[in-house]
């Protein structure tokens, strides 16, 4: 429930995030110089004699600017010049003013349908490795979840990707006319087939190391908290609303530092899954946005990203850990005595293995 609330909610921010991520956001049309054009209602005539030599020679202040010259006019602007221009609450308000207020809800269908699979496949995956690892491994250590959360990333990426890849298109789609995701995806399949769903999927590979980085960085956060506490404190096992505080600030520093190291991966993932040819692999992608954008095109709407993210994710660490902290003061370990042992229940140890990975 909080996924599917939180996904209607941020769905908007998602929307700007993914077109600024692109090549081609659409906030910004190139401009067009009615001075050099045809004259041709259509522009589709070439430009005269005149207005050649008036492009070659009247404008000596846009020699550090790229010129485009081509039957639909000439743009002097330089290249990226207006890609950043707009805030978030601007390219909201051409969203809505170009395409209405249901452009701020696109791929909204994929997102809801992917949120229930892709967190049953993950914890699932995540329960079925923690055990295996667990048997070869010292049991419930940092590396085991580690590991563990890596194998569920991979398996929950490889089984849902097509909805995601469905998702970025109807996001990527700036026309006013609504495209059904089932029309969206006949097209991908007509296009490229069942491998074309699979698009900018070691993108999202690389983008598991996002969630080892944010793991590391927030039990270290936490570890030393615990040591900033008073002796009083340490002992006593209840939580109180400081607790949460600081798991909410735990969560939210250690997303940021994981978003912001891992982010050139969505980038190139959202690059992967345009329509077109230019960018072909993961690393080809990174270097050609690196070549012709620079480190901003490596991190196009990440502002929206974290705007989007952090609070989601401070919110959900600061329930998770409240919920665990439930379970296990009202849910005591069960004991059984034998002649030398005794066996704790398997719903403490779980509960238990999950607040140490939160």
């Amino acid at each position: 429930v909080a996924g599917t609330a939180g996904a209607i909610v941020t769905c908007p921010l998602e929307v700007v995030k993914t077109r600024l991520q692109s090549s081609s956001s659409g906030f910004h049309p190139p401009p067009i110089s009615k001075e050099f054009t045809s004259g041709h209602p259509t522009c589709k005539g070439s430009p005269t004699p005149e207005q050649r030599r008036r492009l070659c020679t009247g404008y000596p202040r846009y020699s550090s600017h790229f010129v485009a010259l081509s039957h639909f006019g000439v743009s002097t602007s330089p290249p990226d010049s207006s890609r950043n221009a707009l805030g978030i609450y601007q390219c909201l308000r051409y969203i809505i003013k170009n395409e209405g207020a249901r452009g701020l809800f696109k791929g909204l269908g994929p997102n809801l349908i992917g949120v229930a699979p892709s967190r049953a496949i993950y914890f699932c995956a995540y329960s079925k490795s923690k055990v295996a690892f667990n048997a070869i491994l010292p049991p419930d250590t940092p590396i085991v979840h580690v590991f563990s959360a890596s194998c569920a990333g991979f398996t929950a990426c490889t089984l849902t990707n097509p909805i995601w890849f469905i998702k970025t298109r109807l996001q990527l789609d700036h026309r006013s006319q609504k495209v059904t995701a089932i029309e969206c995806t006949r097209r991908i399949y007509r296009q490229s087939g069942i491998l074309g769903f699979y698009k900018g999927i070691v993108a999202s590979y690389i983008g598991i190391s996002e969630t080892v980085i944010h793991f590391v960085i927030y039990e270290a956060v936490k570890a030393w908290l615990a040591t900033h506490r008073s002796r009083a404190s340490q002992t006593d096992d209840r939580k109180t609303f400081r607790d949460f505080i600081e798991f909410m600030a735990a969560g939210s520093f250690s997303k940021t530092i994981a978003s912001t190291i891992a982010y050139p991966h969505e980038v190139a993932r959202t690059r992967l899954r345009e329509e077109g040819t230019k960018y072909r692999t993961f690393w080809q992608t990174l270097n050609t946005v690196w070549t012709e954008e620079g480190t901003k095109g490596l991190y196009r709407g990440l502002g929206t990203q974290l705007i989007r993210q952090i609070p989601n994710t401070a919110i959900i660490m600061a329930t998770y850990e409240a919920v665990v902290y439930i379970l296990t003061r009202h849910f005591r370990p069960v004991t059984v005595a034998t002649s030398n042992t005794d066996v704790t229940s398997e719903f403490y140890n779980e509960a238990k293995a999950k607040r140490e990975l939160a």
